[in-house]
């Protein structure tokens, strides 16, 4: 899943794709080198982020998504946690609904989903963007995540998003400290209990840069992005498309045996 952040305050690349030509363009070049979704984001959800209004997050999304209309054939994932934004943006061609707040933040993003029969990312979080980290408060974070995230995969189920079209994500960097993201890797695999594939989002993150001679953010990413799949990973969400998809070729030949 290639990151395409339309945000001028994303901690990573903020501010370097801010027109449609140009995002639509990106997203184009990343399906002909071998990305399999494409995931736009018009609202910045690191910790500490301010909120944008549903008007602003759709005046950057919405043009974009008319760029990209009949341009793309790989699924068109959209990061929100808003209701509204999510029901335009799956009328304009929009699949899939990558949503970090597990719907809690907003009422109404599971009924456009639902609705629009579209896929779905529960990422598990707590809190607020603006003061998640003062809620990475945890006695067992492995337990403790597993069992917030299948409490919120059941009712997400029973409002009516059938199972087979959610991916499940840990949620590494929100409310989560260094020590707990690095528990969460260690212990992926008890996540694949859950039934549903594992979307891991660790690209660029602070967690990354523990050791000090760790420089190189999108090397140290696809360290911990093979590890994941390796202990159950389904998806990796990266902005290194070009870096991942050599390295989920290469991954994937070893998988399979080499000739």
């Amino acid at each position: 899943m290639g990151i395409i952040n339309l945000t001028p305050d994303s901690f990573s690349d903020g501010g370097r794709l801010l027109s449609a030509r140009e995002a639509a363009e990106e997203a184009r070049r990343m399906e002909e080198i071998g990305v399999d979704l494409v995931d736009f984001g018009a609202e910045s959800t690191r910790p500490g982020a301010d909120p944008v209004s549903e008007q602003e997050e759709l005046r950057r999304l919405l043009p974009v998504l008319r760029a990209v209309a009949g341009r793309l054939t790989i699924p068109i994932s959209v990061d929100t946690y808003k209701g509204g934004v999510a029901r335009v943006a799956l009328a304009e061609g929009a699949e899939i609904v990558n949503d970090v707040s597990g719907g809690k933040w907003e009422t109404g993003l599971w009924e456009a989903v639902r609705n629009a029969g579209a896929g779905y990312v529960l990422v598990h979080s707590r809190g607020m963007p603006k003061t998640m980290q003062a809620d990475a408060v945890y006695w067992d974070v492995v337990r403790e995540v597993k069992e917030e995230m299948s409490v919120r995969l059941r009712q997400c189920t029973e409002a009516g998003i059938p199972g087979e079209r959610i991916l499940c994500d840990v949620g590494f960097g929100f409310a989560k400290t260094v020590d707990q993201n690095w528990a969460l890797l260690r212990e992926l695999r008890v996540f694949a209990e859950m039934g549903r594939p594992l979307l891991v989002g660790v690209s660029r993150k602070s967690f990354l840069r523990r050791w000090p001679r760790v420089k190189d953010q999108d090397a140290a990413s696809l360290a911990v992005e093979i590890l994941a799949s390796i202990k159950g990973a389904a998806v990796w969400r990266v902005h290194d498309v070009d870096g991942a998809v050599a390295a989920r070729n290469v991954f994937s030949a070893l998988q399979g045996g080499l000739p």
